[in-house]
């Protein structure tokens, strides 16, 4: 079964990176997104501090979307999804490989810049920290939620339009408590841990179950 996953998970991996302008396209709408708003609400360091961990984190949601309707489609189209659904192996460890490789795609590339985007708005190195660690822990659930969307959506007209609808409002806890451990980080006294414990309970639950209901919106989707 892991030699399956790791197959899926290369393969897709390889088809991205000969399609290089889906994965840039993604991380240039985060580094524009969050470059404009120091523009628009000026350069003062106390409000950029404010709004910085909320901005990173919209940012983050939004630019992790850009790449959901794409996730099962290109699969749905020449048929290799009704030949992943008939194979012996589990349905849902293909699903997992399948958004794993999503997540390293669109994920982990916020996670890495988050230092440049927290010079950008004046964060200490804590808050910094802080800020990586919350997006290492936030991102994957933001993907494991859209993959469940991505299934109920799939081969449907304007399904773009009806996955936001679907799990914007999931997305909510995920946002509130990533922007609030960056933002507790610089508050003296404040214990971030809570926030981030959450944030790992978030990620477990969504590894838990988000294959498996994903899985089964694939096996409706194609039905």
């Amino acid at each position: 079964m892991l030699r399956v996953f790791w197959c899926v998970l290369l393969r897709d991996l390889t088809l991205a990176l000969r399609r290089r302008t889906d994965v840039l396209t993604t991380l240039f709408f985060f580094i524009i997104v969050v470059s404009l708003f120091p523009l628009g609400v000026g350069t003062e360091r106390q409000i950029l501090q404010i709004l910085g961990p909320g901005v990173v984190w919209v940012a983050a949601l939004l630019a992790s979307m850009l790449a959901l309707e794409r996730l099962f489609a290109a699969d749905y189209e020449d048929g290799t999804l009704e030949q992943m659904v008939l194979t012996a192996q589990p349905l849902s460890l293909l699903v997992l490989a399948k958004i794993t490789a999503h997540w390293l795609l669109t994920g982990l590339p916020l996670v890495l810049i988050a230092p440049l985007v927290g010079m950008q708005y004046h964060l200490s190195d804590d808050a910094i920290l802080i800020m990586m660690v919350a997006l290492l822990l936030g991102t994957p659930v933001l993907s494991l939620i859209g993959a469940i969307g991505a299934a109920l959506t799939l081969g449907l007209r304007g399904g773009g339009i009806l996955l936001s609808l679907l799990i914007l409002p999931l997305y909510i806890p995920v946002l509130v408590y990533g922007a609030g451990a960056v933002t507790a980080s610089g508050i003296d006294m404040a214990d971030t841990r809570p926030y981030l414990a959450l944030l790992g309970a978030f990620l477990v639950a969504a590894l838990t179950f988000a294959p498996l209901a994903s899985s089964a919106a694939l096996k409706i989707s194609i039905e």
